[in-house]
């Protein structure tokens, strides 16, 4: 189906575009009235992702409501280890959490490599429906995270500070620790295949805890895991996005992928020089100015926009939106985006 904007995947290529294309990262979520109508009509977050009518819904929400470019798939980065065997539970107020962790060899054995089409088929479902109900008005980004942030969780058994057990495993048992991040690399490959067949036009690979790993390890343990991602796709564009890994900016210009998001820590001109001008970057304004009345929202999202001028740029924030944040400065943030020269 021919797309109507095509904005964010010419601009991902290097393409010449009319405007700066923007989304944001969470942009189906809490933020929208909308969003939490559909959630309270179910038990909760995993019932919603695991319905693909429902998951369609919300992922449209955003291009209907606060008119971005692009649609994001509603999902998790935690169905990969839930498809690998090892399923987990959102628990309100407090994020995911894994009855069973993965800590020994023993553990490995019960997980497989998760398949995508039938392991995760309520996703690729929802990704059919969406790009049917979107009838080419917005490209659909599809996304998996990244094989060191999958692990952490699946060592940690939630969210943590400091996943001191996720980076004790890399020191003391580093064998195991390439083998499970193997088995998620292929998982993740094999899920975001799928994604591009049921109809994803772009890709987007989240290092949400890239930046409490060091330089050493991150390279050892994460980058080399996104580097074969990279390289296993080559039908649509690339995304990957290491929040707090600033260490690696140079490295991540080498990846195989078009376009690198940047965090709101990442200097924009420092970035470019490190990164290069053959990517795309993505990002980056910090979420927190979207707590501003309009004027200073207008204010922070132009100097921002001045800093990118004249490169390859896809507007965002530096993460995603936070919940409490007023859908109208979201659109104050877009629309200023749209508008600037």
């Amino acid at each position: 189906m021919e797309l109507q904007n095509d904005l964010l995947l010419r601009t991902a290529k290097g393409e010449k575009t009319e405007r700066t294309p923007v989304w944001l990262m969470r942009q189906a979520g809490r933020i929208l009235p909308e969003y939490r109508a559909v959630r309270d009509s179910v038990s909760g977050f995993i019932e919603l992702a695991q319905t693909p009518e429902l998951a369609a819904e919300v992922t449209i929400q955003p291009v209907d409501l606060l008119g971005v470019d692009a649609a994001i798939i509603f999902s998790d980065i935690l169905v990969i280890p839930e498809a690998m065997g090892l399923p987990y539970e959102m628990v309100e107020k407090k994020g995911p959490w894994f009855p069973n962790t993965v800590k020994s060899e023993s553990d490995l054995k019960k997980l497989r490599i998760a398949d995508g089409a039938n392991d995760l088929s309520y996703v690729i479902k929802a990704i059919e429906i969406t790009k049917k109900n979107l009838a080419g008005r917005v490209p659909l980004i599809g996304f998996a995270g990244a094989p060191w942030t999958i692990f952490a969780y699946m060592v940690e058994g939630s969210g943590s500070k400091t996943f001191s057990n996720a980076r004790q495993m890399l020191y003391t048992n580093p064998s195991f620790s390439h083998k499970l991040l193997q088995m998620i690399t292929d998982s993740t490959i094999n899920y975001l295949k799928a994604q591009i067949a049921a109809g994803a036009d772009l890709v987007q690979v989240f290092d949400s805890w890239a930046g409490i790993l060091g330089p050493k390890q991150y390279a050892e343990f994460s980058l080399q895991y996104i580097s074969q991602i990279c390289n296993a796709i080559s039908e649509v564009p690339k995304t990957v996005f290491a929040k707090g890994a600033f260490f690696a900016r140079e490295e991540m210009g080498r990846l195989n992928c078009e376009t690198i998001g940047l965090d709101w820590n990442m200097g924009i001109e420092e970035s470019r020089k490190l990164i290069g001008s053959n990517k795309t970057l993505q990002g980056n304004l910090d979420p927190a100015a979207l707590y501003g009345n309009p004027d200073q929202v207008r204010k922070a999202t132009n100097e921002m926009m001045e800093q990118f001028k004249g490169s390859r740029h896809i507007a965002n924030l530096g993460h995603g939106v936070y919940p409490d944040i007023n859908p109208e400065m979201v659109k104050v943030f877009i629309q200023t985006v749209k508008d600037f020269k």
